[in-house]
């Protein structure tokens, strides 16, 4: 187990980060892209300003996990650890990222680009979208009760495909709710 340690500008795609425990980590300017991050453990660490697009994360444990103005571009968060997965997004680009059938109840996305991203079946009651782009996200059977997207733009989510009882909404987004209508609101 590797315990409060801080890794500073290291680039994991030349020589990748051993498989092991990292426990209360602290991750800054690092670069993960497209390596593999399989089956190891992140337990209340923080990265920030990282780079971890495409990386394999397969049964990789994030709990309690802060990302940071992190690139998480295309991530497979639906392969990591379900059992365990607890993390927070702040000012993180994680277009094409996907949470198919993840349990994200709580879960807190603030000033993060979340384009094309797949919620598809995910377990999003009482999450926060603060300030987020959800251009061309994927919600379909997906559980959005008592979400809140008052300040949340570009999504398109269709009420009769989705729990939406008790979301939050602001009067500004109805477009995205009735999209697939096809109507003009003024």
């Amino acid at each position: 187990m590797i315990e409060s340690q801080t890794f500073k500008k290291k680039n994991y795609t030349t020589s990748p980060l051993p498989v092991d425990e990292y426990e209360d980590c602290t991750f800054i300017d690092c670069i993960f892209s497209n390596t593999d991050l399989s089956s190891i453990s992140f337990v209340d660490c923080s990265f920030a300003d990282c780079d971890l697009s495409s990386a394999k994360i397969y049964e990789t444990i994030f709990n309690e996990v802060e990302f940071t103005n992190c690139k998480l571009l295309g991530l497979p968060f639906d392969s990591a650890n379900q059992f365990t997965f607890i993390a927070s997004f702040t000012d993180c680009q994680l277009d094409f990222a996907s949470f198919y059938q993840r349990k994200l109840k709580n879960q807190h996305f603030i000033d993060c680009s979340l384009k094309e991203v797949d919620f598809s079946g995910a377990e999003l009651s009482n999450a926060q979208f603060k300030n987020c782009n959800l251009e061309n996200a994927n919600f379909e059977n997906t559980n959005l009760e008592k979400a809140d997207f008052t300040t949340a733009y570009n999504f398109s989510i269709d009420p009769e495909n989705n729990k939406i009882k008790g979301g939050q909404f602001s009067v500004n987004q109805l477009e995205g709710l009735l999209k697939k209508y096809h109507l003009k609101i003024n």
